[in-house]
């Protein structure tokens, strides 16, 4: 019997689906890890109760405390569904570009969201400037999700034996785009110490600089794209680029074609940075490896649903 308990023990444990139509003909498999499935609908669930756990744990924060966090929306999202359950505060503070879904999710869970403009890592209206500058101004707890260690650390603790054990014991490929990096950095170093043969490969956006910063002959191009999330001009942090192998480019219209076959086509009802990892994906497991290609279906559907690529 299941027994029953508070909502934050729900996050992780997600399951891992093959996705058959999509893969057909491949001479691998590529499966699925359901991340959108955790209670706050993507993978930052885990990052946002495992920096809060650290938090609590070293005496930085108590409820009551308000939270800032610099977020594309799904660790705001996350981080208001901890913030609910302990009671705690939330600011959330996000670039212009991301969806008014997001926005109004944030809200409707409690959060105070502050919208700023697209500036680059320079600029002190950047949406991590802005969120470094209120939680030093007002004495609010900056979660920090691009230099937060716990954000690799749960990912290795949790995410990579989840994916390990799911598959058998053997994995050919992992292929994950970066947001903060926390997710390819905790499963790679996972994978690299159980599984050593695993190739770890990114999947960015054209426009992104961060294939580049992982493999120097594709272009060192920075420009504007629509998929949200990953992605960006600058290596995060908590990102370990030596545990990456290769990177994949993909452009917008394929990432959504892809995310909208995803739907349509294997029932799983996801965003635009899925499409982008998956894309990635099928192209790895074309080119043949040593067991099955895994990939993250980082968040769900019900952010994007004002866009025009959903449609």
């Amino acid at each position: 019997m299941d027994t029953p308990g508070p909502i934050l023990d729900r996050i992780g444990g997600t399951p891992m689906v093959p996705l058959r139509r999509l893969s057909e003909g491949l001479p691998v498999p590529v499966l699925g890890k359901c991340e959108f499935l955790n209670p706050g609908g993507s993978i930052k669930d885990r990052i946002a109760r495992a920096i809060l756990d650290d938090a609590e744990a070293r005496g930085r924060i108590a409820p009551g405390a308000t939270l800032v966090e610099a977020t594309a929306g799904n660790t705001g999202m996350g981080l208001a569904l901890v913030a609910a359950a302990r009671g705690y505060c939330l600011v959330c503070v996000m670039p212009e570009k991301m969806s008014a879904d997001k926005r109004a999710a944030m809200a409707a869970a409690g959060a105070e969201v502050l919208i700023v403009p697209n500036a680059p890592p320079s600029s002190p209206d950047n949406f991590q400037n802005v969120a470094r500058r209120m939680a030093a101004e007002r004495g609010w707890f900056l979660t920090d999700q691009f230099a937060n260690p716990a954000n690799p650390a749960i990912h290795e603790a949790t995410t990579g034996p989840e994916i390990l054990r799911q598959c058998g014991g053997r994995v050919g490929a992992f292929v994950c785009g970066v947001g903060t990096g926390g997710t390819i950095t905790g499963v790679g170093r996972f994978l690299k110490a159980h599984c050593p043969a695993a190739r770890i490969v990114l999947a960015d956006p054209v426009g992104s600089r961060l294939a580049h910063m992982i493999d120097p002959s594709h272009p060192d191009h920075d420009a504007g794209y629509q998929v949200e999330g990953i992605g960006g001009s600058v290596m995060p942090a908590v990102c370990d680029p030596s545990v990456i192998d290769a990177a994949e480019r993909v452009g917008d219209e394929e990432s959504f074609a892809t995310a909208r076959r995803l739907i349509r086509e294997e029932g799983l009802l996801v965003g635009g940075s899925s499409g982008t990892a998956v894309a990635a994906a099928l192209r790895v497991a074309a080119g043949g490896c040593d067991g099955p290609v895994v990939t993250i279906l980082a968040d769900s559907w019900d952010r994007y649903i004002s866009r025009a690529w959903l449609r």
